[in-house]
C-alpha cells in the first residue's frame, strides 16, 4: 500500500530538515495495479504467430582507433556510461561538441 499526493505543496523548514506536504493524499495499491496489468496481458491479441522479416540494419564499425587527444578521460568514461555508448562514438561525440558534456549527451540520445 501506497500514499500518493497527485499535486503536492512542499515546504521545507530552512532551520531544519522538516517538510510540510499539502495536497489530497490516494491510497494506491500496488497489488492491484500488477493484477489489472496481468489481466490486460491476456486481453492483448496474440500476435507471436505472425511472422515478421526483420529489416536488415547497417552496423558500423565502432571497434577502430580514436584519437582521444583533447579529451578527458573522465569526460568519455562519463558520456559512456550516461548514454550507453562505446567509447569511439562518446569521443567522437565529445569532439564534435568541443568538450561539453551536456552537448554529447545530448547529442547521442536525439
Amino acid at each position: 500500500m501506497l500514499f500518493v499526493i497527485s499535486k503536492p505543496d512542499v515546504f521545507k523548514s530552512p532551520a531544519s530538515d522538516t517538510y510540510v506536504i499539502f495536497g489530497e493524499a490516494k491510497i494506491e495499491d500496488l497489488n492491484s495495479q500488477l493484477r489489472s496489468q496481468a489481466a490486460e496481458q491476456f486481453k492483448a491479441p496474440n500476435l507471436s504467430n505472425v511472422i515478421s522479416t526483420p529489416e536488415p540494419t547497417v552496423v558500423a564499425q565502432d571497434d577502430e582507433d580514436v584519437d582521444e587527444t583533447g579529451v578527458e578521460p573522465k569526460d568519455i568514461e562519463l558520456v559512456m556510461t550516461q548514454v550507453g555508448v562505446s567509447r569511439p562514438k562518446a569521443v567522437k561525440a565529445l569532439k564534435a561538441a568541443d568538450g561539453d558534456i551536456l552537448s554529447a549527451i545530448m547529442e547521442l540520445t536525439t
